[in-house]
């Protein structure tokens, strides 16, 4: 958590000045009408959330600061809702959707809230916030917070707030999707960079993600490269699996000077002479890189393949040997496709390197169809042609569900525009899905009828 800039810092105790003079906060605490609350959220909730998002994009290791100086009583508990959102969904899950370890940050806005003489009108906008942050943490963990929660009447609302429906794993994922898509578009992570061994150990895995998330929705991450750099340059973090990934974070995602490309050659080489296995390891998380963010592409793979010794002996060097050929002719030309079938038939189809071309080229394919409109449908048809081929290069089940899928998804939106069935366009469509998505497997011909059966309407009852 760094300390804020002085140029939020002065602009938020403005605010803070504001809201203590506004007319509505007097009207307010002398009436208790809901209007003159709801006045003030109008005139001061837009300001706080443009401070915010400001910090979010530009810097995001101060988010948890800001959001702590929002606790004080001085702002009314304005934009506290919004702010216990994006604690909730911060926290880091398993693969159980449970909290990797306890929100205390979401604790900490959720008392606050509590605790506030303006709670009555908070809780109409923190219900389902509470509702996901419980369903996400352990019994115990609930239990611990309501004992410092004295009022009953408050306690008796957080208690309803916790359902024994999201006990059941399914219903706590459908849960969290259809919450945190309320959130897609919105920029509420943040993270520590650790100082020592244990540290990093025992938080990387938060600060990974965070970092993913970022280069995800491509910000501009300036304001973190110094601290990369710092994790870099502490000797008592490397040679571990949390270094390696850092140094593949930072190598893809951030644009470096000469300098800082010197550095990062430096750190590499170090690394790949003493780490075993490092060529191994390295790629299994290339791969995931690639699995995680469909925007990987060529200026990634340039850029790592800029900076290291590309002749040096190791499965790195022969993936991105391939990988630079694909991308410079493109990876539809035939001699592009004739090398991407010989460094398969040389490697084996299990290999990591295999798995990161595999993944590359399906992330290409993954951003063309993205990109299709629907009257642009007779290109998907062309694409197909070259999704047969290297389908037959790989012979790779994983793969051919991954198109499968994206083609599905670009079918079902075609079926969502052309819908007159005696139209050109839809007749086009149903017989290409009933040849080709049948040739590729992707469907089996009953499966093919099903998609384009005419759905009868019920009939109304007849009135007696």
């Amino acid at each position: 958590m760094q300390p804020l800039d002085k140029k939020y810092q002065d602009r938020l105790d403005k605010i803070a000045k504001a809201i203590q003079a506004a007319p509505a906060l007097a009207q307010y605490l002398e009436e208790e009408e809901d209007e003159y609350y709801n006045e003030l959220r109008q005139e001061f909730e837009p300001q706080l959330s443009e401070i915010h998002h400001e910090v979010a994009a530009d810097a995001p290791l101060q988010l948890v600061t800001i959001e702590k100086q929002l606790l004080d009583p001085i702002f009314e508990g304005l934009y506290l809702p919004r702010v216990l959102g994006y604690a909730v969904l911060r926290g880091e899950i398993n693969n159980q959707y449970r909290y990797v370890r306890p929100n205390d940050q979401f604790k900490d806005i959720l008392l606050a809230i509590c605790n506030s003489v303006h709670f009555d009108q908070l809780k109409k906008r923190i219900g389902q916030s509470i509702q996901v942050g419980f369903a996400l943490s352990s019994d115990i963990w609930i239990t611990n917070l309501m004992t410092q929660i004295e009022n009953k009447r408050i306690r008796y609302f957080l208690q309803m707030q916790k359902n024994d429906k999201y006990r059941d794993l399914k219903d706590r994922v459908d849960l969290y999707n259809r919450y945190s898509n309320q959130f897609r578009n919105e920029l509420y992570y943040s993270a520590d960079f650790p100082k020592t061994r244990g540290e990093m150990k025992a938080n990387f895995s938060a600060l990974r993600q965070f970092l993913l998330k970022r280069f995800e929705v491509g910000e501009d991450n300036t304001s973190l490269k110094e601290q990369i750099k710092g994790f870099l340059d502490t000797k008592e973090f490397q040679n571990s699996e949390e270094y390696m990934e850092m140094l593949a974070l930072y190598g893809n995602f951030m644009e470096l000077n000469k300098d800082e490309q010197a550095a990062f050659t430096k750190h590499f080489a170090r690394e790949r002479k003493s780490v075993a296995d490092f060529d191994k390891k390295y790629l299994t998380f290339l791969a995931t890189l690639y699995a995680a963010n469909t925007r990987m592409d060529a200026t990634h793979d340039g850029r790592i393949a800029g900076m290291i010794d590309i002749k040096e002996k190791d499965r790195i060097s022969d993936y991105y040997t391939i990988a630079n050929k694909v991308h410079s002719l493109g990876y539809i030309h035939p001699d592009a496709i004739e090398a991407v079938q010989e460094f398969y038939n040389s490697h084996e189809g299990l290999s990591i390197e295999s798995k990161c071309l595999r993944q590359m080229i399906s992330n290409y394919f993954a951003r063309l169809i993205n990109g299709l409109s629907e009257r642009e449908y007779a290109d998907y048809f062309e694409l197909t042609k070259i999704f047969s081929v290297y389908m037959k290069i790989f012979g790779n089940q994983q793969f051919n569900q991954a198109v499968k899928k994206m083609s599905m998804r670009y079918v079902r939106k075609l079926l969502k525009v052309f819908t007159d069935k005696r139209a050109k366009d839809y007749q086009d469509v149903k017989k290409f899905v009933s040849t080709q998505f049948v040739d590729l497997g992707f469907l089996k011909e009953k499966e093919v009828v099903e998609m384009f059966k005419t759905r009868r309407k019920k009939r109304k009852p007849e009135n007696a």
